[in-house]
């Protein structure tokens, strides 16, 4: 989490887990609170495509 950043501002991310397997997270968000995007993180994998982009 140290090294990630949101895309669009470059902001600090938070993490909302919504399913852990071990020390993985199956399934949750990352959110900016200085510009209001989030980012599902499925299967493990953070989607970190701009909204835009994101389908």
């Amino acid at each position: 989490m140290q090294i990630l950043a949101c895309p669009v501002c470059k902001g600090d991310l938070e993490l909302k887990v919504d399913e852990e397997k071990g020390e993985e997270i199956v399934k949750g968000s990352l959110y900016c609170s200085k510009c209001n995007h989030s980012y599902p993180v499925v299967d493990t994998i953070p989607n970190l495509l701009p909204p835009e982009q994101q389908t």
